[in-house]
């Protein structure tokens, strides 16, 4: 498959590596002895078969276009690092269904609201379970004219950004998908978190976790 992903905020959180080990079926890749979650905000766009032209992008155009919110964490599996969803949730009903029967994805459905305008200094965004209150909103300012720079090689950023691998888990399943793309052209951002119920009352890790960051890419 072949995609753009749009405009995404990254937002990083340190978390205890032992309460987030019991949580996840891999081993953790931890940096210094110190364990991450990241959320991903983004814009899914124009999703498509590699080949197939036309009528490859007409098979998979119900699905083409929507919004994600990623749930990851750092993980290594035969020597390999990489990254583990946690929990996803996206705008498109088709979607949800049928991500976790092909990909052994985490998807959930939910109501996305982003408004990544970074022409204006500003990014805003809203996630809402469906079938609940529980609510992720977020506000990040940007500076005017930013400059996008590749993450320095070694650094925290460059550990939670350039990731190709996914191991996927879904009951005793294990599996992976590799992904490729240029490295992601970035500024950290100063984020707000202004609700965070999706997150704390989804996940037990959450009472461990610390805000460290985050970063912004035109995708």
């Amino acid at each position: 498959f072949v995609a753009d992903w749009d405009r995404a905020l990254f937002i990083h959180y340190e978390v205890d590596p032992v309460v987030l080990q019991r949580e996840v079926p891999f081993q953790l890749d931890l940096l210094d002895g110190r364990a991450y979650v990241s959320l991903v905000a983004f814009t899914l766009r124009d999703f498509r078969f590699r080949f197939g032209g036309a009528l490859g992008g007409w098979l998979v155009k119900p699905i083409a276009n929507h919004t994600f919110l990623n749930v990851r964490t750092y993980v290594r599996h035969r020597g390999e690092s990489g990254i583990l969803f946690l929990a996803e949730w996206l705008s498109n009903p088709m979607s949800v269904l049928l991500g976790p029967r092909t990909f052994g994805l985490p998807y959930r459905f939910g109501r996305i609201d982003y408004q990544h305008r970074h022409e204006t200094g500003m990014l805003r965004g809203n996630v809402a379970a469906v079938g609940s209150e529980l609510e992720l909103t977020y506000e990040a300012r940007i500076e005017a004219n930013p400059e996008f720079e590749i993450c320095p090689s070694g650094s925290l950023d460059d550990f939670l950004l350039e990731r190709y691998t996914a191991f996927t888990a879904r009951g005793n399943k294990r599996g992976f998908f590799r992904i490729w793309h240029e490295p992601w052209p970035q500024i950290p951002v100063s984020v707000v978190i202004q609700k965070d119920e999706l997150l704390a009352e989804t996940f037990g890790w959450f009472k461990t976790a610390n805000l460290v960051g985050a970063n912004y890419s035109t995708g």
